[in-house]
């Protein structure tokens, strides 16, 4: 749980949303572990989920006041089915909430409703995303918190390592955590030899990760990465459009003489971050027209080999293809 999320016992609110399946679980397990307390689940939770449920019943208890406890914890899951239209009794709820009920509401990745957002701040509680942030500054620094509130101690070998090996799959991390903690116990101090038997398989990779590869001209990290992508089953036309789409914004940019990376943000159509550009304008001077040209006949190759003209399979066809374009990365 972040920062002033925390649930005091009765009369606190609680909306979770994201789209991790993991990671809001997590943080609706943490909160109802902390707003249950030392008191006995039986005599202060209720829990709804599934379809059955409907928002009457999560009102009728989160109304009732505790019979053999100081407060009541009630959770319900997978709000979101109910949509804008059908959290009305909880809105009402919310305008005037029992004192003695802490709410736990979880949302999907649907966007949450404006009036839900209002209602849980306007009755004190708190609305809180759980997923990994998307921007690398904000997923280092979401991956540090991790790390610093883990149960076990990690020097910094043992902290890169992992985040190398769960590459795109952070919603792990809190698992991987545990895990230590329950082998080793708590502040446990530990480095990558330790930690290593405990981290499972490796997790999959972004694709800027392969055309990072790429454009450092190091093959055998390209196909490192690649190797990664095949074991949390990337579809090799998948791996390759990625690939494509960046060699097609080298393309674009060849000849246009874009000065910065605004300038070539600007020509490729880019909203929000200038990175892609940044990267493609960088490939585009290190490669020049003619290492460009040949790039496109590669692509253009391995397309149709993938769809049956080589006999190859077509992992073997991209790890060819990327192999070669690192190679002339230059």
């Amino acid at each position: 749980m972040g920062e002033g999320t925390a649930l005091m016992p009765g009369g606190t609110v609680l909306l979770i949303s994201g789209a991790d399946e993991i990671l809001a679980a997590e943080a609706v397990r943490a909160a109802v572990a902390e707003a249950a307390g030392e008191a006995d689940r039986i005599d202060v939770l209720d829990e709804y989920a599934g379809e059955d449920y409907t928002l009457d019943d999560v009102v009728i208890a989160a109304s009732t006041p505790p019979m053999l406890a100081t407060h009541r914890v009630v959770v319900a899951r997978g709000c979101s089915r109910f949509g804008a239209a059908g959290i009305a009794p909880l809105i009402a709820w919310l305008s005037d909430p029992c004192p003695t009920t802490d709410l736990v509401l979880e949302w999907d990745s649907s966007p949450v409703p404006r009036t839900l957002v209002t209602a849980v701040e306007q009755a004190g509680g708190s609305h809180v995303a759980s997923g990994v942030p998307g921007g690398a500054r904000q997923r280092r620094s979401w991956i540090e918190e991790q790390l610093a509130a883990a149960a076990v101690q990690l020097d910094p070998r043992a902290r890169a390592s992992i985040v190398d090996h769960l590459g795109a799959e952070l919603n792990r991390l809190s698992a991987v955590l545990e895990t230590l903690a329950a082998v080793f116990g708590e502040d446990a101090r530990l480095g990558a030899d330790d930690i290593a038997p405990y981290l499972g398989a490796e997790g999959d990779v972004p694709p800027w990760e392969l055309t990072d590869a790429i454009d450092s001209g190091n093959v055998s990290t390209t196909l490192a990465v690649l190797q990664r992508m095949w074991g949390a089953d990337r579809h090799p036309l998948a791996v390759t459009a990625s690939v494509v789409n960046h060699f097609t914004r080298m393309a674009r940019l060849d000849g246009a003489a874009a000065a910065n990376e605004q300038a070539a943000a600007a020509l490729l159509g880019l909203r929000g971050s200038t990175f892609p550009a940044r990267k493609a304008l960088a490939g585009c001077r290190r490669r020049g027209t003619d290492g460009i040209a040949r790039a496109v006949e590669l692509l253009a190759q391995a397309d149709v080999d993938m769809r049956g003209r080589s006999g190859l399979d077509a992992r073997c066809v991209a790890e060819i293809l990327c192999a070669r374009l690192a190679a002339g990365a230059g």
